[in-house]
């Protein structure tokens, strides 16, 4: 099974300890997030993994090498000339993720305790060309799901914005989920996606009319984006008080 790790990301919100290193590499509970992620998808199965890399490149690529690449076979997509965000990240590792299999793609910034396994199993037995977990915490920015499970739309509940381009949020006709950072990826939809620097998530806005974009919700879901100062903090926290790896 193969996996994508987007960790080519700035790291903006926390700095200053992105200043001189890639936010990947800042540890959390004592291990570098970039680490977490990749043992936690080789637990689950994952093999053959993909890597994009842009701020401090160079320090993820020499980190991976010290490690024999945790033993799994990994790629490394080299954005460093340019930051392609994380559709156009995607497009760029294509020829690494092609194939007959789907893939799943990560935020190294993300930790939770989902059964990546399992999602990416469930994925297979739906017609969705892309599966998004997604859980009910509180946020202003909302996908929007049918009863089908089925993506319709964004909505930001503070601006009243939403997407794609003429769609008209009802309350009460979706059901409201936060997206989490992980999802599962059918190689068809590739051919889909133009070059450059794009988000996946308006791609999927833009493409759900066309395509079965699906939602997955797992009740009980803990999850932590430790991308911000606070959230970081809350993880390492609570992972000095527990033994076992989010």
């Amino acid at each position: 099974m193969k996996a994508i790790i987007f960790a080519a990301g700035l790291g903006t919100r926390l700095k200053p300890l992105t200043d001189h290193m890639p936010k990947a590499l800042v540890p959390v509970g004592g291990v570098p997030m970039l680490e977490r992620v990749i043992l936690k998808l080789k637990e689950a199965g994952f093999t053959e993994l993909v890597i994009n890399i842009h701020h401090f490149g160079e320090q993820i690529t020499a980190f991976l090498e010290a490690r024999q690449n945790f033993g799994v076979t990994l790629h490394i997509s080299d954005e460093r000339n340019q930051l392609l965000d994380t559709g156009g990240g995607i497009k760029k590792a294509a020829r690494f993720l092609d194939g007959r299999e789907p893939f799943l793609a990560h935020n190294v910034d993300i930790l939770s305790d989902t059964d990546l396994k399992a999602l990416f199993t469930y994925h297979l037995h739906t017609p969705n060309e892309a599966t998004l977990l997604v859980s009910q915490r509180q946020t202003s920015r909302y996908l929007l799901f049918d009863r089908q499970a089925r993506l319709c739309g964004w909505v930001n509940k503070n601006t009243q914005q939403t997407k794609p381009e003429g769609f008209t949020f009802r309350p009460g006709e979706y059901k409201e989920y936060a997206f989490s950072g992980i999802h599962v990826i059918s190689p068809s939809l590739l051919r889909h996606m133009g070059g450059g620097a794009f988000s996946i998530m308006d791609f999927y806005l833009q493409e759900c009319h066309r395509t079965c974009i699906g939602g997955h919700f797992v009740p009980g879901l803990r999850l932590i984006d430790i991308g911000k100062p606070e959230a970081l903090e809350q993880a390492n926290l609570l992972l000095g008080k527990r033994s076992q790896q989010l």
